[in-house]
């Protein structure tokens, strides 16, 4: 396949939106490699975190740091990805952490209006030149609870976050202004879509209350010159070797040990 990089108009468009879309960045051969990991790999399943949103739901979330060479390494280090990551943070990127947003049938919980810096900002990281890629494993859609931001939030820079139940969600009142003034979106999904987001948009979704799973893999990266400084759960800085786009297909569905996050009571994830 060829690699799909953000053009400058895109680039425009993420800067000003906070997001960009982009269709069918992975084919249905890639995307049925990782489908049938996420259905054999026990480990995604049992060293998942339960997210409990308040509401009754549960989200259940794999978290790593390490880019390495098994199937989901090959994603994040995808030169498709890593590419337009570098245009989006203004130059070198490297591996923050993945994750595999587990959302079933009928169970999958909610997410409370957030931003991504409201955590990673505890992480030591000095400035927001984070920014994440969502791939959608499942078809994503407003019944199985996609993914909903608002429009140019990212531009209000860091709000204040704080914990309810198992979740640290933004400053309500302040969610509540921005979407006076904002548009909210709902990005539904295809399976190998991809959606590059800013670490300051105001993002959340709802229960999956869908007969169908939705489940989605996310590559978060941050600028080398963002490296933290002090050591934190997430990664920090390492020379990430950017593989081919031909390198997901050569390898085929290569699963391997590592080392997943465990839940820190203190900070409630």
């Amino acid at each position: 396949m060829e690699a799909h990089v953000l053009t400058e108009t895109e680039m425009a468009q993420y800067r000003r939106d906070g997001f960009f879309l982009v269709r069918s960045l992975f084919d249905a051969e890639e995307m049925a490699l990782l489908q049938q990991a996420c259905q054999i790999d026990k480990t995604i399943r049992e060293n998942a975190l339960d997210d409990r949103d308040g509401e009754g739901g549960s989200i259940r979330l794999a978290l790593w740091n390490e880019a390495g060479e098994d199937l989901y390494g090959l994603f994040s280090r995808s030169r498709r990805v890593v590419d337009s990551m570098e245009k989006v943070l203004g130059g070198e990127a490297y591996h923050f952490h993945s994750k595999i947003i587990q959302k079933d049938p009928f169970v999958g919980g909610a997410w409370r209006w957030h931003q991504d810096y409201g955590y990673w900002y505890s992480d030591y990281c000095l400035f927001p030149l984070l920014a994440s890629c969502m791939i959608a494993i499942d078809p994503a859609t407003r019944e199985n609870g996609c993914l909903q931001v608002l429009k140019g939030s990212h531009l209000m820079g860091r709000i204040t976050h704080g914990v309810s139940g198992d979740q640290e969600g933004a400053d309500p009142e302040r969610v509540e202004e921005a979407m006076k003034t904002m548009e909210l979106v709902h990005c539904e999904m295809k399976s190998g879509d991809a959606l590059y987001f800013d670490c300051n948009l105001l993002h959340r979704s709802d229960q999956n209350r869908s007969p169908n799973p939705r489940w989605a893999f996310i590559c978060c990266y941050n600028a080398a010159r963002n490296n933290p400084y002090q050591q934190s759960r997430c990664a920090m800085y390492s020379k990430l070797e950017k593989v081919s786009d031909n390198a997901i297909k050569e390898a085929g569905l290569q699963l391997s040990e590592r080392s997943f996050y465990k839940r820190d009571p203190e900070r409630g994830y």
